[in-house]
């Protein structure tokens, strides 16, 4: 599974080869905006993991680019930069995952995994998380193998988060995806999410974060 690396760093840039080699994926690095450009005119990769301070054009500039273009291929940013108003400008130019610098090997390993895989079950409309399947054409859910009856609502919160598992998705963006403007109000998507909690069990966690919204994730095994 081929992966771009855009890092200008030469001693990062070999660090981050090294460990997605390790992980057995096949790797090309470039140093620039510009020559990332150039690699995705004549060559399809699985996902970018592009560096913010680049020469040049910087990496927010290159997802910003790429996303213009049409390019759906996911993006890990990483950056030496770990304020929550730059991580929400990533994801709002199109990144995403980030990871902040100083990282571990393993985990910058395990995002691209998880990326990868997300990306393959967005395609073809099937989207597992351990004991839990979202059929995102057929709009269903499964929890072992058995189909959970949801409202449309439950289902259009359930499936914004399906498409950004592991991510932070705000209230607000909630309120985007399953209403029109005044519909209804953000006490609503909280009474949603209960019952969607319920009905998922202990196959996933919607897991609340103060102030900044929802997140899904795999429930913690027995």
């Amino acid at each position: 599974m081929r992966l771009l690396i855009v890092e200008d760093d030469d001693l990062v840039a070999d660090a981050i080869v090294r460990a997605l080699n390790t992980a057995s994926f096949n790797t090309l690095r470039v140093a620039s905006a510009e020559a990332a450009q150039a690699a995705l005119a004549g060559e399809e990769f699985a996902l970018a993991v592009i560096d913010i301070g680049l020469p040049g054009a910087d990496g927010l500039s290159l997802v910003r680019r790429l996303r213009s273009a049409g390019k759906a291929m996911p993006t890990l940013v990483l950056t030496a930069r770990c304020t929550l108003n730059d991580k929400v400008k990533a994801l709002d130019l199109g990144a995403d995952d980030f990871l902040s610098k100083p990282f571990e090997a393993a985990e910058l390993a395990a995002r691209c995994r998880a990326l990868v895989r997300r990306a393959g079950g967005a395609l073809n409309g099937v989207i597992t998380l351990n004991r839990m399947t979202a059929d995102l054409h057929g709009k269903r859910l499964l929890i072992d193998e058995a189909e959970v009856e949801l409202t449309a609502r439950e289902w259009l919160i359930l499936e914004c988060l399906v498409r950004r598992i592991g991510m932070i998705v705000s209230k607000d963006k909630l309120l985007q995806e399953v209403a029109s403007p005044g519909d209804i109000t953000s006490n609503a998507i909280e009474v949603h999410i209960s019952r969607l909690r319920a009905k998922l069990g202990d196959a996933a966690i919607i897991r609340s974060l103060r102030g900044l919204g929802y997140r899904l994730e795999e429930a913690n095994p027995a």
